[in-house]
């Protein structure tokens, strides 16, 4: 787990120093070494510190987070055997070892135990199809000499950054934004339509687009093959693509079974490290199934769990994480937070995320991982993703009726709804159903369901207008069959996964920690997207069933019983409230951004604090845009 950047630029030129800087800024993510190449006139080399004079076609930058093969053998920017190729890589291949058997067999010969090595040897053997070969998180650039070309990879779900920008000199690429607005000539000016996204849904790290407009990211599960002599012919290129196929004919119990095999073999994968591992724990059934599944594949194992504990709220799941750590043997280590905390750190959490993030657990998850470096854990281990596979948020229940519906299975659908009903904060389930069978643009005029509108009152619709933003719904999702699995795929790929992602990779790196998450693997992925929807939200109205069931004798029974859904959360509006003074005083600062009317937005804010109306998401992100705003020195041009 690294900190990578570089430099493609049109002619070789005095760049080290950016280059430099630009790695300083990443020291977080990789404080353990450092390490660059320069190429000019065909001729590499490779220093531990680059001198500011040198003159550099290619410039690659690494910062190092030594996880696995922890000696110098692992230092990059690392060579390929033969000298052709040449890479500065993020994250690791789990399944290294069986890799390097084969390669092995193959006739290649190591010199290190790292997963940098076996990256390079598969390069070589299978070219760009070895990245299916993968199963990990990962984020690289490579220089292939004899070519005269630069790839930048990603891999399939995003879990690790990557973000690249033309620029006058050429392109520049890192794995965080702030490095790459060191360079001169960088625009700071917002993408109105990530900005509408955002302000609108709480939508961000979505597709190539990013909340700068001369900021690219690389989607997932693509890659970008730069040559040195054509800087304008390139575009991502999907390696590969989620498909939903025909559901898997298996019995609830065999999937169930297959499914408890997958997990285990995905979490001794990841558990794969020279450091020491810990996990987070909220105490909902994804987290405790790692713990529980830590303790069942390694019975003396020293396990670590860390936790935030929102106290005295009804979001609080401690009664829960104390079960999990009591059935597991775990050192529990628990952390809370006051608002007042959320203040004096708002600052430096807005430059860890680099863009504006949802909400105030963004924070409390930063908290989590301070807390595990405070006990030395360098690796953790959490249940990102299992939400978006396995149906966990409660909008999946109204798609599940949606699907009933649409098979014709109009008796199943009407008794789904009133056992979902039911359930804890589900009242409303009748009028998402409605929501999900309306066509997508209905549902943006639809303002009956819950007082939403394409542009709210606090949204400046003309400025918007001006900048050609197509105010689109928050999901391209159609009613049809099949609806639930299509929802899933939708947010795993482009609307909830992708930006929690991006919250937990910056969290974690800020204290210098590798966050890896055993739910996402791409046998998992498609072995869960392909299962009959019954399996993932039963009949009965339990999400996650076949996980559970898979579960049973590993997690204990109240856990895996729970009806609620809390997720990670923090109280929000009891926060804000309790720094009321604050959040005027930065609503006032926020009245030069041309994109919000702050008068509506201070409005909106007061009527909810008199209790005239219900607590609105909108109000975390204003305050986060304008915060964000000041500290980026934003442009609304």
């Amino acid at each position: 787990m690294c900190g990578i950047a570089g430099l493609i630029l049109k002619t070789p030129t005095d760049q080290a120093r950016a280059l430099r800087r630009m790695a300083q800024r990443l020291q977080h993510r990789g404080p353990d070494d450092a390490g660059y190449l320069a190429m000019a006139d065909g001729r590499v080399r490779l220093f531990s510190h680059i001198e500011s004079s040198m003159p550099l076609q290619v410039g690659f930058a690494h910062q190092r987070l030594a996880i696995l093969d922890l000696s110098k053998a692992g230092w990059q920017p690392m060579p390929s055997h033969s000298r052709r190729y040449y890479v500065v890589y993020n994250g690791e291949i789990y399944n290294y070892v069986e890799l390097r058997e084969r390669l092995e067999r193959e006739g290649h010969v190591f010199h290190s135990t790292s997963d940098t090595e076996v990256l390079m040897a598969a390069w070589e053997s299978w070219g760009i199809a070895s990245l299916q070969r993968f199963v990990g998180m990962f984020a690289f650039a490579l220089l292939d000499v004899q070519e005269s070309k630069v790839f930048l990879v990603r891999d399939f779900f995003g879990i690790k950054p990557l973000y690249f920008t033309r620029y006058r000199d050429g392109i520049a690429f890192a794995s965080e934004i702030p490095p790459l607005l060191e360079l001169s000539g960088i625009s700071r000016t917002v993408d109105p339509q990530s900005l509408y996204r955002y302000l609108r849904f709480g939508i961000t790290d979505d597709g190539q687009a990013t909340m700068f407009s001369a900021i690219s990211q690389l989607p997932p599960g693509h890659y970008l093959e730069i040559s040195l002599g054509d800087f304008n012919a390139f575009e991502p290129q999907p390696y590969w693509k989620w498909q939903l196929g025909a559901p898997i004919d298996l019995s609830f119990e065999e999937a169930a079974e297959h499914l408890r095999e997958l997990f285990l073999e995905s979490v001794a994968l990841h558990l794969r490290s020279d450091v020491p591992v810990g996990t987070a724990l909220s105490g909902g059934i994804d987290s405790s199934s790692i713990v529980m599944a830590i303790r069942h594949l390694s019975p003396s194992a020293e396990i670590h769990t860390f936790s935030f504990i929102a106290k005295g709220s009804y979001l609080s799941e401690e009664p829960f994480i104390d079960v999990v750590g009591q059935a597991s043997h775990a050192h529990v280590h628990k952390v809370i937070v006051s608002p007042h905390e959320l203040v004096d750190d708002l600052d430096a959490l807005i430059r860890v995320q680099g863009e504006p993030f949802g909400s105030t657990s963004i924070y409390a998850q930063y908290r989590v991982f301070r807390l595990a470096k405070e006990y030395g854990v360098k690796v953790m281990l959490d249940g990102q993703g299992a939400d978006e596979l396995l149906g966990g948020y409660t909008y999946y229940g109204a798609a599940r009726v949606a699907s009933l519906i649409a098979e014709g299975q109009w008796g199943p659908a009407m008794a789904l709804l009133r056992r979902l009903s039911r359930l804890p904060g589900r009242k409303d389930t009748w009028m998402r159903v409605v929501a999900e069978m309306l066509p997508p643009t209905w549902r943006m005029r639809a303002g009956w369901l819950g007082g939403h509108r394409r542009v709210p009152a606090w949204l400046n619709k003309a400025w918007f207008r001006d900048r050609d933003v197509t105010f689109s719904p928050n999901s391209s999702i159609g009613f049809g069959r099949e609806h639930l699995r299509r929802r899933l795929l939708e947010t795993m790929v482009s609307s909830s996964l992708p930006h929690l992602l991006r919250y937990e990779d910056r969290n974690s790196m800020a204290h210098s920690i590798e966050s890896r998450v055993p739910f996402l693997t791409p046998a998992m992925a498609q072995f869960l997207l392909n299962l009959p929807e019954a399996y993932l939200i039963s009949h009965q109205g339990i999400s996650k069933a076949v996980f559970r069931e898979a579960m049973r004798g590993i997690v204990p029974e109240v856990v895996l019983a729970r009806k609620d859904k809390i997720g990670f959360a923090t109280p929000e509006r009891a926060w804000l409230q309790s720094l009321k003074p604050w959040v005027e005083s930065t609503f006032v600062s926020g009245e030069s951004i041309p994109a919000l009317k702050m008068g509506s937005v201070i409005e909106g804010w007061r009527r909810t604090l008199t209790g005239k109306q219900p607590w609105a998401a909108h109000t975390w992100r204003c305050l986060n845009l304008i915060a964000w705003s000041r500290l980026f020195e934003v442009r609304y041009d």
